[in-house]
């Protein structure tokens, strides 16, 4: 067994009644806040002191927020502890995924990780950690795990059990409530020569409207409108999802606007393996978000957790500095821009149930403990081979205290091509945590409007 395989004994739940699984009794809840973080991570550092322990994250003056809203980078006197290329990589794989691995030895010349002193510095306002260990005791698991019940705000299941528990914390993550923002995406030759597809999005929780109504009943979870602004061929296509909490009840609903037919359709596709928005084939729907939509397809494994090294604290990579050509290079992103740490993630496998489809027959997720984001995804094609590797460089925007992604890579191992998402350096805005949107902005009569060009 690995040394660094921190959970012991046997935590998988991949099938599930019918019915409610019950939450952690009360005394098990009251961990939260004393020996875990109020989101469930283990509040001590580890042995050798290499993660230090959480003391509340980063304050919310942890640096300057320019007009834009792109955030000062507070690590920017530090220098990497050490650099991992292909020829010391054996020295340090049981600290690495799979995939991880798999990249140095498809690009041994230029891949390579740069790894920083630990930082915890993610935490969520104090409501939202509240609201956390009310779902601890409350929330559960209905309907073969495929919907929540008795749930509230994010984070319904802060002291896991199972690897479906896992994965919903991952969907539900606090994201801000609403959001806008303004990102690009690329989808890189072997050459390394790409077009930039340019994006506005519109995310809000329903809780978060203008016009919220906590007396009328929804299966809602958020509200999701992405439009196409560039380039010119795609330019006004716009898609909306209704994002829903129990999807037994009511799967996932969406729909497309293409600007060149003028009509609104629902859209089936944007769930499971269907494509993702441009990505010349390197994204199914699910992958975007690192992973999102109905876990039903799976069956789920809690394997434990890990020490690993993964993206963290990626300011120096979203710094409006720099150009898109720096950061897009012919096999993956400029590594140099990258910055690793050593973190506990929570290591969970999902297989494809017998008589499901899906393009990836297995799937490993590392999430990270701090935040419920998915770090590292590897997956796996139906004859069980690595095919692709998923990488989410995150940051902390700490003047509001949100936890999200500064760029999302997906790599091809076996076509040597990769997918980046949610670059936003040359763009005039960040993300505006101020936007507030009514429910009649994202119903599908409003995808029309949206898709003037």
């Amino acid at each position: 067994m690995n040394r660094h395989l921190l959970t012991t004994g046997v935590l998988a739940m991949a099938v599930f009644a019918t019915g409610a699984i019950a939450a952690v009794s009360p005394e098990e809840a009251a961990k939260l806040g004393a020996t875990l973080t109020p989101l469930g991570a283990e509040m001590a550092g580890n042995a050798d002191g290499s993660i230090p322990a959480w003391t509340g994250g980063l304050p919310k003056n942890a640096g300057a927020v320019d007009s834009k809203g792109f955030l000062a980078n507070p690590f920017s006197g530090e220098s990497p502890l050490f650099v991992i290329s292909a020829q010391n990589v054996d020295q340090y794989r049981d600290r690495l995924t799979p995939g991880q691995y798999a990249m140095f030895k498809r690009y041994p010349e230029t891949y390579r990780i740069p790894v920083y002193p630990t930082h915890r510095s993610a935490s969520v306002p104090p409501n939202i950690a509240a609201a956390a260990k009310i779902n601890a005791i409350s929330t559960k698991l209905v309907k073969s795990g495929n919907g929540l019940e008795d749930f509230k705000e994010a984070y319904p299941f802060p002291i896991p059990k199972n690897g479906l528990e896992v994965i919903w914390n991952h969907i539900t993550r606090y994201r801000g409530g609403s959001m806008r923002r303004f990102v690009t995406q690329a989808t890189p030759q072997v050459n390394g020569a790409y077009t930039m597809v340019y994006f506005q999005e519109e995310f809000s929780y329903r809780g978060n409207l203008r016009d919220y109504d906590a007396n009328t009943l929804s299966n809602v979870l958020f509200y999701y409108k992405q439009r196409v602004t560039a380039p010119s061929r795609l330019a006004g296509n716009v898609m909306l999802v209704h994002e829903t909490l129990d999807q037994v009840k009511e799967p996932r609903l969406a729909w497309i606007y293409n600007a060149g037919q003028r009509r609104v359709r629902r859209a089936p596709q944007v769930s499971y393996d269907g494509p993702g928005t441009a990505s010349d084939g390197l994204q199914t729907s699910d992958n975007f978000d690192m992973y999102n939509g109905s876990p039903d397809r799976y069956d789920w494994e809690l394997v434990g957790k890990k020490e690993i090294y993964i993206p963290y604290n990626s300011y120096q990579l979203d710094s409006p500095r720099l150009k898109y050509s720096d950061i897009l290079k012919a096999g993956h992103i400029n590594q140099d821009l990258s910055r690793y740490e050593l973190h506990r993630v929570w290591h969970v496998t999902a297989t494809l149930k017998p008589g499901e489809r899906h393009v990836y027959r297995k799937r490993d997720f590392y999430i990270d403990e701090d935040t419920w984001q998915a770090a590292e995804i590897d997956h796996y094609d139906g004859r069980g081979n690595l095919w692709r590797v998923s990488e989410a460089h995150s940051q902390y925007y700490y003047n509001v205290q949100v936890p999200w992604f500064t760029l999302e890579a997906i790599y091809d191992l076996q076509a040597g091509r990769y997918l980046a998402m949610g670059m936003k350096n040359e763009e005039k805005q960040g993300y505006d945590f101020t936007f507030r949107a009514s429910e009649s902005d994202f119903t599908p009569a409003a995808l029309r409007l949206a898709g003037v060009r």
